[in-house]
């Protein structure tokens, strides 16, 4: 299973020493989002969906696409010259009904599903999980009101949003459907949600595949998200010469994040859109 981890320093001086470092580092890793403004033509984005670009919601149904965030992402991607992707626990063709009728440079179900080119078609990139496993993670839906399984083909994910104390025991027997099987599966760990992924692929891979697109080569790859299974992706960003942005939330303490939350982020990326747009015209003019 993929451990928790934190990127937040742990503080032991006085309270009010601790509340002048938080500010402190609350100050500078913001100031990395806004470098990033300072000259973002030769960068390429990757982007979350949930905890990122819309808020998280009781349902993974249940979210709310907000007014004009199509209109806006559609500007990144001109901006950007096509070097912008969405990495997401969802599946593609989720992502798409979101967002339709754009359709991004995608990868879903945590690097197990990949689009390397808008209007292409989407690639399995592993077999889809044994019925018998999911009928299994099915089954487990007894243990509280309020679970809610979800199948993604090549990954089953159980969500607890609305059954919290249920959390350790699903844990427990998902480890232990897990283990049973001959089906290589990881649980990754997210907001409220326990997923079985085959083994050796994540949002790190997908990013990784991505980035050789002609498209993105030769770009400083950013990518931005609000969890841990972001994480994987924002070291392949680091390897490659990029940087991860952290969206505070359930996950990244607002010290440790460069963005407070989903309104900051699009706030970025208008600031963002516009930049580009003025770059790009003084360049052509």
């Amino acid at each position: 299973m993929v451990a928790l981890g934190s990127d937040v320093a742990q503080i032991s001086h006085s309270p009010a020493k601790s509340v002048v470092a938080m500010h402190d580092k609350r100050t500078r890793v913001g100031e990395r989002a806004r470098a990033v403004l300072a000259s973002p033509e030769r960068c390429a984005l990757f982007i979350d969906i949930d905890g990122t670009l819309l808020g998280v919601a009781p349902t993974p149904d249940a979210v709310s696409v907000p007014a004009g965030l199509v209109a806006l992402l559609e500007g990144v991607v001109r901006g950007l010259g096509g070097a912008a992707a969405v990495l997401t626990g969802r599946r593609i063709a989720d992502a798409d009904r979101l967002f339709s009728p754009l359709e991004l440079i995608a990868s879903g179900v945590h690097g197990t599903e990949l689009r390397c080119a808008r209007g292409a078609a989407i690639a399995t990139l592993a077999p889809p999980i044994p019925a018998e496993v999911v009928q299994a993670m099915n089954n487990i839906a007894h243990l509280a009101a309020g679970i809610l399984v979800e199948q993604k083909g090549c990954g089953v994910a159980v969500h607890y949003r609305n059954a919290p104390l249920a959390r350790r025991a699903l844990e427990s027997e998902l480890a232990a459907i897990i283990a049973a099987s001959s089906y290589d599966l990881v649980l990754r760990e997210g907001r409220k949600v326990l997923e079985a992924v085959p083994r050796g692929y994540s949002k790190g891979t997908a990013l990784l595949q991505i980035a050789t697109q002609p498209l993105f080569k030769g770009r400083r790859p950013v990518m931005i998200g609000d969890d841990v299974g972001d994480e994987s992706a924002f070291l392949a960003a680091e390897r490659l010469g990029g940087l991860g942005l952290r969206v505070a939330g359930e996950h990244f303490t607002a010290e440790a994040a460069d963005f407070d939350g989903v309104a900051e982020v699009r706030a970025w990326l208008e600031a963002l859109a516009d930049k580009l747009a003025t770059t790009n015209a003084a360049a052509t003019a």
